[in-house]
């Protein structure tokens, strides 16, 4: 079962990117490598647009994923959630009430058991698992966390979206436009 009723999150890298989300079906999306002059004007559109956007803090150009610049992003721009590396964000912006997403990059067995200490911590409430081509991890990040889990990095195929949804990923992040279209028309 996909989270948000779609098996996409539309990521943003460029602004003509952003444009063809906000015309789309999606509702939630993420907004990646944006500079911070650029913000406010991204959320007044994604706000009249009814478009809940995720900003990836650690992206962010020209501001510091740190704590303060969370607390002025949640106050200011009042996203629908942040996604981040850092503690710190994650337990500022649950503490402003919005939506966290903790990235978790699956290198190796030592890293994956820093991310679950990590992550007893600071509570966020999804999971981003990179790269999201490793169903065995993604059904056992959920299992191990109890939370629901996005599959991002390297997926490039319908097939692969498809693998990682079965594996219990709840939608899975990409930058790929062609996977946008398709599984746009194919909800």
């Amino acid at each position: 079962m996909t989270y948000f009723g779609q098996k996409i999150l539309p990521s943003v890298r460029k602004l003509e990117d952003f444009e063809k989300m906000l015309k789309s079906p999606y509702e939630y999306g993420v907004l990646l490598e944006m500079h911070v002059s650029r913000l406010k004007a991204v959320y007044e559109l994604a706000h009249r647009y009814d478009k809940k956007m995720f900003l990836h803090m650690d992206l962010v150009q020209g501001l510091k994923n740190d704590e303060f610049a969370t607390e002025y992003v949640c106050q200011e721009l009042k996203p629908y959630g942040v996604i981040s590396t850092k503690a710190s964000v994650i337990v500022k912006a649950r503490q402003k009430k919005v939506k966290t997403m903790q990235r978790m990059f699956l290198l190796d067995s030592s890293s994956l058991e820093k991310s679950y200490h990590l992550m007893e911590r600071t509570q966020p409430d999804y999971i981003e698992v990179l790269p999201g081509l490793m169903p065995k991890y993604i059904e056992e990040v959920k299992r191990k966390t109890g939370k629901l889990v996005f599959a991002g990095g390297l997926i490039d195929t319908v097939e692969e979206v498809e693998q990682a949804i079965a594996a219990g990923a709840s939608s899975i992040t990409t930058s790929n436009k062609e996977l946008w279209k398709y599984f746009e028309s194919n909800k």
